[in-house]
C-alpha cells in the first residue's frame, strides 16, 4: 500500500478522471482533484468520504495559470506535497476541418495541452527535491492515428505523447516517471455527445479500465517505468 502518498487528478469528477480519482483512493492515495463546476466538485467530495477516501477538491480552470497555482497549493496544504500527478483533464470537439473554429481550436488545445503544462511545472519542483515522484499523462490512441473529425483533437494527443517522451527523459534519472496512457474509444460523455462518432458503448471500455491501467503502471516497482502504454477495447 502507497501510504501517506498523495495524488493530484485534473478533471477529476467525471468519466476517467473520477475512475482514477477512486482508483487510487482505494488503493490508499490522498486525492486531491479539481474541476471547472464547484458542484460537481462539491459531490466528488462527498463521493470519496463515503468510500472512506480522504480526499480534497477545488474548482478550477487548468488552462489558467493563476487556477493551477491556487489548486495546487490548495491541496498541498490540505493533503500534502503532491507525488502522483494526473494530468487527465480533456476536451474532445469532433468536427469537418472547415467547420472548425479558431476559438474550438483553442479550447482544445488550452484544455488538453497547456493544461499539462501549467500543472506539471507547478508540481514538479516538488518532486525534485524529493527525488521522486510519478506524472501520468492521459494521452489517446488519436495520438498515433488521426480519425475523421480529429484533426484538434488528434494533433492536442501528438502533443501530450511528445511532452510526455521528452520529459521522461529528462526526468527519470531523478527518479521522476512519466507515463503516457493512450486509451482507445472510452464510454464517456465526451464521446457520447459526439456527433460524428457513433460507438457501441457496451462494447468500448469503461472508464475503470483506464482507472485499473494507470494503477497498474503506477504499482511497477520503482526501479521500473512504463513509459507509454496503448490500451484499446479487445472486441469493439
Amino acid at each position: 500500500m502507497p501510504q501517506g502518498r498523495i495524488a493530484f487528478v485534473t478533471g477529476g469528477t467525471e468519466g476517467i478522471g473520477r475512475a482514477i480519482a477512486l482508483a487510487l483512493g482505494g488503493e490508499g492515495w490522498r486525492v486531491g482533484f479539481c474541476a471547472r463546476t464547484a458542484e460537481k466538485v462539491a459531490a466528488m467530495e462527498e463521493t470519496l468520504d463515503a468510500a472512506g477516501i480522504e480526499g480534497v477538491g477545488m474548482p478550477a480552470d487548468v488552462s489558467v495559470e493563476a487556477d493551477v497555482a491556487t489548486a495546487v497549493a490548495f491541496v498541498a496544504d490540505r493533503l500534502g506535497t503532491i507525488d502522483t500527478l494526473v494530468n487527465n483533464a480533456g476536451v474532445l470537439i469532433a468536427k469537418p476541418f472547415l467547420e472548425l473554429t479558431p476559438d474550438d481550436w483553442e479550447r482544445t488545445m488550452a484544455t488538453n495541452v497547456r493544461s499539462m503544462f501549467l500543472v506539471t511545472r507547478a508540481v514538479l519542483p516538488g518532486m525534485r527535491a524529493r527525488r521522486r515522484g510519478d506524472i501520468v499523462n492521459i494521452a489517446s490512441l488519436a495520438g498515433r492515428n488521426g480519425f475523421v473529425g480529429g484533426t484538434a483533437y488528434t494533433a492536442s494527443k501528438h502533443a501530450v505523447l511528445g511532452f510526455s517522451k521528452s520529459l521522461m527523459l529528462e526526468t527519470r534519472k531523478e527518479g521522476i516517471r512519466v507515463i503516457a496512457i493512450c486509451p482507445g474509444s472510452v464510454a464517456t460523455a465526451m464521446m457520447t455527445d459526439q456527433p460524428m462518432m457513433r460507438p457501441e458503448m457496451e462494447r468500448i471500455m469503461q472508464p475503470e479500465d483506464v482507472a485499473a491501467t494507470v494503477l497498474a503502471a503506477l504499482q511497477l516497482p520503482g526501479r521500473a517505468l512504463l513509459s507509454e502504454l496503448d490500451v484499446r477495447p479487445t472486441n469493439p
